[in-house]
């Protein structure tokens, strides 16, 4: 055992380490280096069943005190451990956290809870999209949309067997929906938990099909479904309504249908989380002298004082003009206009002559101006 590395090294953890401390440095490398996470990656495959085997020893105070004594020789011989020398059977409730469910590490190791596959289950969920105009997504609006949606066959009620008969008991699994295969592997005997390749995880085999749903036990039909659609609401956010995806297995419930909003771009409006922003272009003399201008906002024209000497591409915010927040459409952002000074390119004599006339009056010095025609 020579070639092996030190359980605490393996782990990166001190050697006096606490259990939650242990615990916590083996979660983060098993999420790391889970073949699921990595398939097709032996090197980590490696080091996941190098830090699962450290953890089985660390985690278990028996037999950290053996390896604190004696090192990876307390283990040769299959000694401390039965088959393989370790017992893993609390990594269920870890990669129950890690990924959600707690019979992948038991599947993986022949531990550990496992999920009856012939219990209810959920449905589906179903997805589909709706577009919205601008001013819909501020105001809050209702769609009608038509969806393809799975009904329960009325002719064999859901069964899928044809009328008359009934699903009989997979011969594979006997009716338990998967096949476990063992194979031994350094970390003892493996076992690997499928999907039944006959019955396809339901443990009933089908001989007679109904003829209306071909034995999916399903109708597809087209419904028309209303969604209503909140004020705020973001591009690409979506609506979710309950019961209305994939019907359920075994008395499951149905799955949801969720809804994705498409939003159509406004021309001058650009929105950022509940602020929206836009430009106002302002003209030279009421940039100098100030005075008021109108601005588009989703509530409609607004007056703004615009005060005198202000330079192109002030900032100003208008509060509680943007878009609503979704938990309380009363609360709003703010708008935020960027003011632009219309700098004119193309001007008649006379303009220029008094623009003349204003820069002496602030230089004292008298530019002369060239006329050609009506413009320059």
């Amino acid at each position: 055992m020579a070639d092996k590395r030190d359980y605490y090294e393996v782990l990166g953890v001190s050697r006096d380490a606490d259990d939650a401390t242990i615990k916590k440095a083996y979660r983060k490398l098993a999420k790391k280096y889970h073949p699921d996470i990595n398939p097709g990656d032996k090197e980590a495959e490696a080091k996941f069943k190098e830090a699962s085997e450290a953890y089985a020893v660390l985690s278990d105070a028996q037999k950290r005190k053996q390896y604190d004594q004696f090192g990876h020789a307390a283990f040769e011989n299959g000694g401390g451990g039965g088959a393989g020398g370790f017992d893993f059977g609390d990594m269920g409730d870890i990669f129950g956290d890690i990924f959600g469910g707690g019979d992948i590490f038991g599947d993986l190791f022949g531990g550990g809870r496992r999920r009856n596959s012939n219990g209810p289950m959920r449905g589906a969920d179903v997805r589909t999209t709706v577009r919205i105009t601008f001013a819909e997504s501020v105001t809050g609006t209702s769609k009608k949309i038509d969806v393809n949606l799975k009904e329960t066959c009325t002719k064999c009620n859901g069964s899928g067997a044809k009328p008359g008969t009934q699903p009989e008991t997979c011969g594979k699994c006997g009716g338990k929906g998967k096949i476990a295969y063992t194979q031994q592997s350094i970390l003892g005997m493996v076992r690997n938990v499928q999907p039944c390749p006959d019955c396809h995880g339901t443990g009933k085999i089908i001989k007679e099909k109904c003829p209306d749903c071909y034995g999916t036990g399903y109708i597809s039909t087209k419904k028309t479904i209303e969604v209503t659609i909140p004020a705020g609401i973001d591009n690409g956010q979506c609506v979710r309504i309950q019961g209305k995806g994939e019907p359920g297995t075994n008395g499951g419930a149905r799955g949801d249908l969720l809804v994705a909003v498409m939003i159509a771009a406004e021309p001058g409006f650009e929105r950022d989380g509940y602020n929206i922003f836009s430009n106002v272009t302002i003209s030279y003399p009421t940039a100098v002298l100030g005075g008021e201008v109108k601005v588009k906002t989703v509530d409609g024209e607004v007056l703004y004082e615009v005060k005198p000497g202000t330079a192109s591409g002030t900032r100003v915010r208008l509060r509680g003009k943007g878009m609503p927040t979704l938990r309380n459409k009363n609360v709003r952002g703010d708008h935020y206009i960027t003011l632009v000074v219309d700098i004119p390119t193309r001007l008649t004599n006379e303009q220029k002559e008094a623009l003349a006339a204003y820069d002496k009056l602030l230089t004292g010095e008298e530019k002369h101006i060239k006329k050609k025609g009506f413009f320059k």
